[in-house]
């Protein structure tokens, strides 16, 4: 997780990544959240802690992954929380396409509609490396963006910067952002 990021979402945003997803989409600049074995476990009090302590700080915060919505059964009560107890807004990238969860697929059985009335902006489809002219957001030319409260419109992401870098107390650097650059 990083606590505060300017990257991932409009504003200074806490961000969550989420472990495990069954997509692998080819390219993806998260591989290491694919397996659900791995990361580490934090219960939704500690994770609510982290964020409610930053006060106004942040914007809001950003749940990633991995795929957030196989992890609804812990992802939900935390998104109740953030909602019911601050005024902060959710943005969460999702590798299902908007028609997928309209359909709710029998590859996401764990998927629980009403999270999505926890959720400020959906940024929906897969994972799909940025081709160097592309127009448009970078990271965001193949996904869906959906504005599921009058929070934010698409405005609020032409500003948005495509990565940063932080440098970690072990001196390893972690990527983040809506097209982090590629590492070997």
């Amino acid at each position: 997780m990083v606590t505060r990021s300017r990257a991932n979402g409009p504003g200074c945003r806490w961000v969550l990544w989420v472990q495990g997803c069954s997509l692998r989409c080819p390219g993806c600049f998260n591989p290491q959240t694919h397996p659900v074995s791995g990361g580490r476990r934090v219960g939704v009090d500690g994770l609510f802690g982290q964020i409610a302590a930053l006060g106004g700080d942040i914007e809001g915060v950003t749940i990633t992954g991995g795929e957030p919505l196989e992890q609804c059964a812990g992802l939900l009560p935390l998104l109740q929380r953030i909602r019911r107890e601050t005024p902060l807004s959710v943005l969460v990238f999702t590798g299902f396409t908007w028609e997928e969860l309209q359909g709710r697929p029998a590859s996401l059985p764990g998927l629980r509609p009403e999270i999505l009335s926890y959720v400020d902006l959906l940024l929906a489809g897969r994972f799909t490396a940025r081709p160097a002219s592309s127009p448009g957001p970078p990271g965001l030319e193949h996904k869906s963006c959906h504005f599921l409260s009058s929070r934010y419109s698409a405005k609020d992401l032409t500003a948005l910067a495509p990565a940063e870098a932080f440098i970690r107390l072990d001196g390893t650097i972690l990527y983040s952002g809506l097209q982090p650059p590629r590492t070997a």
